[in-house]
């Protein structure tokens, strides 16, 4: 789902302060990184480099270390994730429609990061269970947020807010399990499939 962390303008030999700012660089690395590899599987060396950032500079913008570099990094994956919803979601006449298109919009960017590129957050998210508590509460925000997008959208369609508030759960979690499951199996069926069901259980409430 994710771009690599370096931009355009860096490959084309533009520098990397006047294309992105270097806090914002290593924020992307360390979102990209976390992503791929996990919370435990990525070390703060590995994302100065891939940010061509230095150590110094990573730890004057992150003084907390990596548990502050991975909150910073799981709320880029929200912004991410929700603005790619909201671009479903917004002016949508039939939320059902846009919740498929949504998913079959996941398996095209899965396939096309040759499926290493899954939720911006789960990965690091499952790392931080029972141990690292602020990095833990980044991620159940960022899934409540995605859940009010829903529901938003829900009910502009005419759903009862408590029916549309226990849609967007499992709209969310259907998500989430589909795409862990394209990944897992390198396919698009997972997500496939998830289209065509939440389609017809929007539908079915409406």
């Amino acid at each position: 789902m994710k771009e690599s962390p370096r931009s355009n303008a860096e490959q084309s030999g533009s520098t990397p302060e006047s294309a992105l700012g270097t806090r914002d660089r290593i924020v992307r690395a360390a979102s990209v990184l976390m992503q791929r590899q996990g919370y435990d599987g990525t070390g703060i060396k590995q994302i100065a480099q891939e940010a061509d950032a230095t150590l110094g500079s990573l730890y004057h913008f992150f003084p907390g270390g990596k548990q502050e570099l991975a909150t910073a990094a799981i709320d880029h994956g929200n912004r991410e994730f929700v603005e790619a919803l909201n671009a479903s979601l917004d002016g949508a006449e039939d939320p059902a429609r846009a919740l498929a298109e949504f998913a079959l919009g996941l398996a095209d960017r899965l396939a096309e990061s040759d499926w290493v590129d899954g939720c911006p957050i789960s990965t690091t998210a499952l790392g931080s269970v029972g141990r690292l508590p602020d990095v833990q509460s980044a991620a159940a925000q960022a899934f409540a947020h995605w859940r009010g997008l829903v529901s938003g959208a829900l009910v502009k369609a005419g759903i009862a807010r408590a029916e549309a508030d226990e849609l967007a759960h499992t709209v969310i979690s259907t998500l989430e399990g589909a795409e862990l499951a394209a990944q897992v199996s390198a396919s698009r069926v997972p997500l496939e499939m998830a289209a065509k069901h939440l389609a017809q259980l929007v539908d079915a409430h409406r």
